[in-house]
């Protein structure tokens, strides 16, 4: 009992440092080639200091590697396996009585705890930092809106109405959940449905009842453009209502989605992004659990009887079709054609089904 004890902390840990060695590798070379990327957008933009521009890079990588944390796991258990197996360690636990479960459940239980930690601690820190990075994008281009632009890619619509009539609201850029906005166009109507005017803004805050325009230029139809320090446009849009609309629920910490959630409800509002994105981060802990049945299901065959390529290839193509099948459900749910616990949950059972088989045809045939 006490050797079975012993092998199974040290199972335990060479999976956790095969797993946090890969994370901290993936981790390090998304910064690299985010800082890369940021400092080429940031070349045109004068008096921006290389610790300003590391800073807003590195904010952002966090939430990058959340995603991928699945396949650090993936390659992490796959890489422990196959050392132990090239030195022969499993030759020995096996001699001492130990079945291929035993080998596995050490790193199930190390895997469903760093999904714990990363759902409870990291995301809301990466979400955290992810607001942080957009306040600093914002201080680098600033003025600059062709740079703004190109920093936040697609842009964010909303239609609005008023008393006035309703309007057609774009932003490039969003921050604060979508209270305020960034590289602002707004095409307003009167009540018969008639355009009036293009107002363009630097940024837009939400106040009750209205959005304040910051630096606007106003174009109105056969006359010239005027431009206003402050401008008001009334709105009966809600927070709720802005956040469904301009935040994205991977912004939002972990800890504050029920609360999202729930102001989304009383607005009547679906929210199922926020509900997807809740589920997905309950159901990690055992998404990372189903990757270590998948990597085991590859990795526990001994070197002496070859194929070791292929049990690695085989292991990385099924993370990959895991992946791809998970992100065509989450779409799914997002058009509301999916409910959004199905969505999270089916790629866990997917891989863990797929792992459990594999490994129980195996070793027991």
């Amino acid at each position: 009992m006490l050797i079975g004890g012993t092998l199974k902390r040290y199972f335990a840990m060479r999976f956790l440092g095969a797993a946090l060695a890969v994370f901290v590798g993936a981790f390090a070379l998304v910064a690299m080639i985010d800082y890369v990327e940021m400092m080429r957008r940031t070349a045109d933009v004068p008096n921006v200091s290389p610790w300003l521009v590391a800073k807003a890079s590195f904010f952002r990588v966090p939430q990058v590697t959340e995603r991928i944390m699945p396949f650090c796991v993936l390659v992490g258990a796959m890489s422990s396996y196959l050392a132990l197996s090239r030195r022969l360690e499993l030759v020995v636990a096996r001699a001492a009585g130990m079945s291929a479960w035993q080998f596995v459940t050490p790193a199930l239980i190390v895997a469903l705890l760093l999904g714990v930690a990363a759902t409870a601690i990291y995301n809301p820190i990466s979400a955290l930092l992810q607001e942080q990075s957009k306040r600093l994008e914002a201080e680098i281009f600033g003025e600059d809106q062709q740079n703004l632009q190109e920093a936040s890619g697609k842009g964010f619509w909303v239609r609005q109405r008023s008393e006035e009539g309703q309007s057609i609201i774009n932003a490039v850029s969003s921050r604060e959940q979508g209270v305020q906005l960034g590289g602002v166009t707004a095409f307003t109507f009167d009540a018969a449905g008639q355009f009036k005017e293009r107002i363009e803004a630097k940024t837009a805050v939400l106040e009750p009842g209205s959005w304040r325009l910051q630096d606007a230029h106003i174009y109105v139809t056969g006359a010239r453009a005027t431009d206003v320090p402050v401008y008001s446009l009334n709105t009966t849009l809600t927070p709720e209502q802005v956040r469904e609309s301009f935040a994205t629920p991977e912004t939002v910490p972990f800890w504050k989605l029920p609360l999202y959630i729930d102001l989304a409800d009383h607005a009547g509002l679906v929210a199922a992004g926020y509900r997807l994105q809740y589920q997905k981060l309950l159901a990690r802990p055992f998404l990372l659990a189903s990757m270590v049945f998948l990597a085991a299901a590859v990795s526990l065959r001994f070197f002496r009887f070859g194929g070791v390529q292929k049990m690695v290839l085989s292991g990385i193509t099924a993370g990959f079709l895991l992946y791809v099948v998970s992100k065509v459900i989450e779409d799914l749910s997002t058009a509301q054609l999916l409910a959004p616990v199905a969505a999270a949950w089916l790629p866990v059972l997917a891989g863990s089904l797929t792992g459990l088989i594999t490994l129980l045809y195996q070793e027991d045939g």
